[in-house]
């Protein structure tokens, strides 16, 4: 399995990285900015007018059950702590935005994400799925794009640059942190933590293993009447550490995770911003 990608997009995901603290007061030009409600994290994304990341915020909560919006005040208020945080930094408000939803979500469901980023006075400049958008950071011809959230496993298939195909099933991250807590007799914050702890994640691993095996069948039943010659795995619960050699044993296909890959639909869905 390959857990890297090329050398620009592990470029553009240090710069990211950076984002997320960095303070740029010092520009003023257009931005693009994108609003990922996620299952387990939020993340608002600004990147300058050539598509470069400027600043950045993300923070854990459930406000989002797979892909839908299950706490609308909450989502409100977090979004704007984001907001407000990101706008400190650069200096200026920010007035619009893109949003990204799941595979298969309801037309409904899409306008209710839109409506949260109304609500903190940003203008939904673009829905855009978040296969397509994590595509526009990776620019694959050909293969499939899973990303593995806190609540579902979406995947796509991708040829010629084009989504081609969409699924979107329950199991991600939550199910990680269920497995753990009754494993270990520990409450869903208690192995929430525990799951993110570097040092606590090699004796985690054959305990969620079973999880991960069931990512990858989800994926290898969706992708099998095409063929797929690689996976590219994104989102946040991608990162623990073996996700991707079990989803390439369970699916016998070259899986590669790229760097920071919590990163990749936020700055997709930015890319998607329609600047004003």
């Amino acid at each position: 399995m390959t857990e890297s990608w090329n050398p620009q997009l592990e470029s553009l995901l240090d710069a990211t990285e950076r984002a997320m603290s960095a303070r740029n007061g010092m520009y003023r030009g257009p931005v693009h900015v994108g609003v990922d409600l996620g299952t387990a994290y939020t993340v608002l994304m600004v990147l300058d007018e050539n598509c470069q990341p400027l600043a950045g915020a993300y923070r854990f909560a459930q406000v989002v059950r797979d892909g839908l919006v299950v706490d609308f005040i909450g989502a409100i208020d977090l979004l704007k702590q984001l907001k407000r945080d990101v706008e400190d930094r650069l200096g200026f408000t920010l007035t619009h935005g893109a949003t990204g939803f799941p595979p298969g979500v309801p037309r409904a469901e899409v306008r209710a994400t839109a409506n949260v980023l109304r609500a903190v006075g940003l203008e939904c400049s673009n829905e855009v799925d978040e296969p397509t958008a994590a595509n526009a950071v990776l620019q694959i011809r050909d293969g499939a794009v899973v990303d593995v959230g806190g609540g579902t496993t979406g995947v796509a298939v991708l040829r010629d640059g084009q989504v081609i195909y969409t699924a979107d099933e329950p199991t991600g991250g939550t199910q990680f942190s269920l497995v753990i807590a009754g494993a270990l007799n520990l409450s869903f914050e208690q192995a929430e933590k525990l799951k993110t702890d570097p040092a606590q994640q090699p004796r985690l691993f054959p305990i969620i293993e079973p999880v991960m095996e069931k990512v990858g069948t989800i994926v290898a039943r969706h992708i099998a009447r095409y063929d797929v010659k690689e996976i590219y795995m994104v989102g946040g619960t991608s990162m623990f550490p073996g996700m991707g050699g079990v989803v390439e044993r369970v699916t016998g296909i070259k899986t590669i995770v790229p760097p920071r890959p919590l990163f990749i639909t936020p700055l997709g869905i930015a890319m998607h911003d329609k600047i004003r």
